[in-house]
């Protein structure tokens, strides 16, 4: 299942992804990087400062600055991934920035219970904008 994530709220896409993953499906999530985030800019900016700078830079925890790796990492949140049954379906997600080449011709799939048009949400933010914000 080749997931479009443009204009799709995160925790939504994510749900539904982990969801699909522990079935058995194999999920690729692109265009990662237009994956919105629900709230205020000043607020989601500070959770996500907060989390990445939370610990030591050389122990951890480690949290990911760049998009598809936070989307990766949200959906790694809602599986059991420390169970056989979540790592291999952790292991079946794939996100990636943009759209790389060999899935073009793909037709990509969306998910309308998770489009922000569609729940007519007014403050969210791109991933782009949190990592910028990030430095």
């Amino acid at each position: 299942m080749i997931i479009d994530g443009t204009n799709l709220i995160l925790g939504r896409l994510a749900s539904v992804a982990a969801k699909k993953a522990l079935l058995g499906d194999d999920i690729i999530i692109v265009n990662c990087d237009k994956v919105l985030v629900t709230g205020t800019k000043k607020n989601i900016v500070e959770i996500y400062k907060e989390k990445t700078d939370r610990g030591n830079p050389f122990k951890g925890p480690f949290f990911p600055k760049i998009p598809d790796r936070i989307v990766r990492r949200t959906i790694r949140s809602m599986l059991p991934y420390k169970k056989p049954r979540g790592r291999e379906a952790y292991k079946r997600i794939m996100c990636y920035l943009g759209v790389p080449k060999k899935y073009e011709k793909e037709n990509l799939e969306t998910i309308k219970q998770a489009s922000a048009q569609e729940l007519k949400r007014y403050r969210y933010i791109n991933l782009t904008t949190v990592k910028s914000n990030l430095k």
